[in-house]
């Protein structure tokens, strides 16, 4: 156990034997199958056959103590990987974090709390340290400091203004944000609006030392006008100025969500915004939520040109790309989903992420079944659209013939909570 561990877990053995503290524990243990399929021009079929076949097990164990004002918030996570992609990803080198998520680290985190027990051949065992913060609430005020999720924004798949690990519009399972290393602020005012900020604390991951330009600082009001909702953001982002502006608005039975966010980049402003609007209905007896959401990303190449040379004239992308801030290489999007009710117990939601410009995109068929009261299963087959050099067809790889692009998918997980 690396010493970054020791000091928490020790703190949190302390917390839990406190007399006066409220003491709450609980968790989930994930089972998953991920089978991804690779068309004949794919550059990953030469690395990973036809096919590749991952199984993932998730141990993930909350514990929170609350006495008095104070309370402390904590999450210890342990994951167990097998397959095929465990092996071939891991001589693709630094290119490769562009595409892939292999493996959990904190190479920019403020805290290294996470450690790789093992790394070889098929398998790979990781154990780390998702949550742990401790927090001051008193009757206006919230002070939280150390590792602690933050959520920002109107978009439900692409969210500009979310400046701490957004998700991914393509993510399966989302049930638990990433955490970061971060001090948070909250005033609440009488009339109900409140002034948010957040000091996230990041490392250089090339020198290893805190940098400020690494980090983020970030000021947001939210505030309410009648039965609508709207947002102000005011931050410094690696070592960029960021504005926003968003809101929520009800209209008839919709309700409309946006964002306009502003960043002063390198190389001039560049702009995004989304906006979204969702409506609930009964269908056929059974209850059918949907959405559509519209995005423009103005770091997004123009043209649909994602051949390496073209995306090596646009910096601020790539950066963006690996940091994972933004999640398209184009500028213009469409995203929709509905969640149909097929019984209380099962839903089904497909979904679809489309570049307009190419065009080009990815369908998704989402269910979510409640086996029993602490038994979720859920599932998804994923299938991309386009031709090959697009965005979700495959962008090109400078190799004639050969593309960085994936064909069917399959996500299935089996969830014990406790």
């Amino acid at each position: 156990m690396p010493r970054s561990l020791l000091l928490p877990i020790l703190l949190w053995c302390g917390i839990a034997l406190a007399d006066d503290a409220t003491l709450e524990l609980g968790g989930h243990a994930k089972l998953r199958l991920i089978a991804q399929s690779f068309a004949d021009e794919s550059l990953f079929r030469d690395l990973a056959g036809a096919t590749s076949t991952d199984f993932e097990g998730e141990l993930r164990i909350n514990f929170s103590a609350n006495p008095g004002h104070w309370s402390f918030d904590s999450a210890w996570q342990l994951f167990a990987l097998n397959g095929d992609s465990v092996e071939w990803t891991r001589g693709l080198g630094p290119a490769a974090d562009l595409l892939i998520d292999r493996l959990p680290n904190d190479e920019r985190r403020l805290f290294d709390l996470t450690d790789v027990i093992r790394d070889e051949g098929r398998n790979a065992v990781v154990h780390r340290l998702d949550r742990f913060s401790v927090a001051y609430t008193g009757e206006k005020v919230v002070a939280r400091f150390g590792r602690q999720a933050l959520s920002w924004g109107n978009g439900l798949f692409y969210s500009p203004m979310d400046l701490v690990n957004p998700f991914d519009p393509t993510a399966i399972d989302i049930e638990f944000k990433t955490g970061d290393d971060m001090i948070y602020l909250q005033y609440l005012r009488d009339s109900g609006d409140d002034v948010q900020g957040a000091v996230v604390i990041r490392r250089n991951p090339v020198t290893g030392n805190v940098d400020s330009d690494e980090g983020t600082v970030a000021l947001k009001y939210h505030a309410f006008a009648g039965g609508n909702e709207y947002d102000i953001l005011i931050a410094e982002s690696y070592g960029d100025t960021v504005i926003g502006i968003g809101g929520v608005f009800s209209i008839g039975g919709a309700v409309l969500r946006g964002d306009v966010v502003a960043t002063d980049a390198a190389n001039g402003t560049r702009v995004q915004v989304v906006t979204n609007l969702g409506y609930s209905w009964t269908w056929g007896g059974r209850n059918v939520s949907g959405v559509l959401e519209v995005y423009f990303n103005g770091f997004g190449q123009h043209g649909g040109e994602y051949d390496p040379a073209s995306l090596a004239t646009n910096p601020e992308l790539l950066e963006r790309l690996a940091r994972r801030e933004v999640f398209a290489l184009g500028r213009y999007y469409i995203a929709g989903s509905l969640s149909i009710e097929m019984s209380p117990l099962w839903t089904m939601t497909p979904t679809v992420l489309a570049n307009v410009g190419d065009p080009s995109g990815l369908l998704q068929f989402v269910t979510q079944y409640s086996v029993s009261d602490d038994i979720t299963f859920l599932g998804s087959l994923n299938v991309p659209l386009g031709a090959n050099g697009s965005e979700f067809g495959g962008i090109e790889t400078g190799i004639a013939g050969q593309y960085l692009s994936t064909d069917a998918s399959v996500f299935a997980q089996l969830a014990w909570y406790f």
